[in-house]
């Protein structure tokens, strides 16, 4: 996708790749960001120290990396979605389907760290924690209310962590983060002949900037407690809209209009331990949050509509959300190690406000990994999760945001269900 990628309804393409295509964590984030951590279900993230990676989830763990070490590594994503429902009109229902409607995808990540001495050490870090592609087509008979949507973005983190004692480590970086996407709706087959022509179609893109920090407790040799937390991001999100829903409101018809919305990433936080129960096995836990209830609702602001500039493109009403993992590791042998873990994710949307475009719903990991010790500085790690999501029911319009849309084609009646398969590897280098 180009610059100038992201509007108006990026908060709904966010939503799609992710949990909210049922893919991974909850609401739009991704929780990828590792095969390493993939292995275990990301449980006990914000307390391990595996490799470079480790900074990613929390920069205390730095402090833990010895010499300079560099992670490399991808995890493919293979999401199947359906929605099945009825979707009833004045002519009466009208069968709305669309199965395997969320793309798959390969997320990419790379770290480095570096130890400047045996108090202070450094790390850098590329990955994403948001993106999606989704389309539900232009036939699917509640296109009216959505038809498709798509994210990609792209964060560098800067890192450092300090050694305060042999207890406690602390650490810190910035965030720059990048994003585009688009989302659409689209005049539903029983709307004839205008059936396909775009109802609102938007794309943006922006630029901002975050913080994380984190700290890490050494309560003895065998048991470590970490916590992290990631601040929320600012994004005003520019580009252009265009539609029949946005020329019944502006003052001068146009093919498309420039347009901005105000978006805020949700703050996370994370509280992890680590307990190593004999030489061969360890134990880890993690307890997330994300504060998903500062996403209430979707403004359009587009200035040439004057008094009208602000358009209320749909209410969200989401809530903050939880997730719970508990993993293990096993060091089988001196140059093998199995890892194996298990996640609940908490839905962060009612049954009322869930869409037929932001399909949200609880989910269950279920994670096994292994880790290969090639030579003595060189590390290779592979992953593997299903995640089996909860059949939901989906009902809209849901309230007087989709009355609108409800006008052309209809209000829709369903359930979404669907499954995700994760495959990831990653390659570690000490120098």
């Amino acid at each position: 996708m180009k610059t100038n990628k992201t509007l108006l309804s990026t908060a709904v393409a966010f939503s799609l790749l992710s949990a909210s295509g049922i893919a991974n964590a909850a609401g739009f984030q991704l929780a990828e960001y590792s095969a390493t951590g993939l292995g275990r279900a990301y449980a006990g993230e914000a307390a391990m120290a595996d490799n470079a990676s480790s900074q990613w989830r929390n920069p205390a763990m730095l402090t833990y990396l010895e010499g300079t070490q560099v992670s490399v590594g991808a995890i493919y994503v293979n999401p199947n979605i359906d929605v099945d429902g009825t979707s009833t009109y004045i002519d009466g229902p009208h069968p709305a389907s669309s199965h395997d409607f969320a793309h798959d995808a390969i997320i990419p990540n790379f770290y480095l760290s570096h130890q400047y001495n045996d108090k202070l050490a450094v790390g850098f870090a590329l990955g994403t924690n948001y993106g999606m592609e989704t389309d539900l087509g232009k036939d699917f008979a509640a296109a009216n209310f959505g038809n498709q949507a798509s994210v990609f973005s792209m964060e560098a983190n800067l890192n450092a962590a300090y050694k305060l004692n042999e207890q406690l480590s602390i650490g810190g970086g910035v965030r720059y983060i990048m994003a585009d996407g688009s989302i659409g709706a689209v005049m539903p087959p029983q709307m004839k002949p205008l059936a396909g022509k775009t109802l609102k179609y938007m794309e943006g893109d922006d630029k901002a900037w975050g913080w994380q920090i984190g700290a890490a407790w050494q309560i003895n040799d065998n048991n470590r407690i970490g916590f992290a937390y990631k601040s929320e991001v600012e994004l005003n999100l520019q580009g252009h809209a265009e539609g029949l829903g946005f020329n019944l409101v502006a003052p001068v018809v146009k093919p498309r209009y420039n347009g901005s919305m105000e978006l805020t990433l949700p703050a996370t936080a994370e509280l992890a331990s680590f307990h190593q129960l004999n030489d061969q096995l360890a134990i880890h836990t993690s307890i997330n949050w994300t504060d998903w209830s500062s996403f209430k609702e979707l403004v359009a602001n587009i200035p040439e509509f004057g008094d009208k500039s602000d358009q209320l493109v749909k209410t969200e009403n989401w809530k903050d959300n939880y997730r719970f993992a508990v993993g293990t590791t096993y060091q089988l042998d001196q140059k093998w190690t199995l890892r194996s873990g298990v996640a609940y994710d908490m839905s962060a949307v009612d049954d009322k406000y869930r869409t037929t475009t932001i399909p949200e719903t609880d989910r269950v990991w279920l994670s096994v990994g292994a880790g290969y010790e090639w030579s003595k500085n060189l590390t290779l790690d592979a992953g593997f999760t299903y995640i089996f999501a909860k059949d939901a029911p989906i009902s809209e319009p849901r309230d007087s945001s989709d009355n609108a849309a409800a006008a052309f084609g209809g209000k829709f009646e369903g359930e979404v269900t669907g499954n995700v398969w994760l495959i990831g590897v990653q390659a570690n280098y000490t120098f």
